[in-house]
């Protein structure tokens, strides 16, 4: 019960920093579960990510796994209502205002200084999970082929989740 306030602080400020999706939020989301509070080790993070790739739902559902396994029913409440909350009212607020201010002419270069943020954070959360998830030659093939896939065909990144699933227990299953 004591990790609740952590949780709810921890989750508050990472919804905020969703701009562009999810995995722009991953390296902080990184540094706080897996190094400041240590609840998570990187491994167990990236592979509560990826099977939230494959559910249905909003994918950063998997944050709410996280707060049940650091506090119980509790944890998970906590961190459902932190992580999608704020963000929640913000949206509701800035689309009011922003609708407003449809005809101010800053809209265009606010809305154009924005993309490119949007795509450095993504960069960075891909970054990030690279980091713990490529460890060696055979992962490092599988990331490869899952980007030229995803280069030239339009495919679902929950077969490729499952794709990579059935390659790790081929290569990486106790013998």
């Amino acid at each position: 019960m004591k990790q609740l306030p952590a949780l709810a602080r921890v989750f508050a400020y990472v919804s905020v920093l969703t701009v562009g999706g999810g995995m722009a939020a991953f390296p902080e989301l990184k540094t706080l579960t897996v190094d400041v509070h240590k609840w998570l080790t990187l491994q167990q993070l990236i592979h509560l990510y990826s099977v939230g790739q494959m559910a249905p739902g909003p994918k950063m559902m998997m944050v709410v796994p996280i707060g049940e396994w650091v506090a119980g029913l509790a944890g998970a409440v906590v961190v459902l209502l932190a992580f999608f909350g704020p963000t929640a009212v913000l949206t509701l607020i800035v689309g009011r205002v922003w609708n407003r201010l449809a005809q101010w002419r800053w809209t265009t270069s606010i809305q154009k200084g924005l993309a490119p943020v949007s795509i450095g954070l993504l960069l960075a959360g891909s970054l990030t999970v690279a980091k713990g998830a490529v460890t060696d030659w055979i992962t490092a093939a599988v990331a490869l082929g899952a980007l030229v896939i995803l280069l030239l065909r339009s495919v679902s990144p929950a077969i490729l989740v499952l794709g990579g699933a059935v390659v790790g227990a081929l290569v990486f299953f106790p013998k």
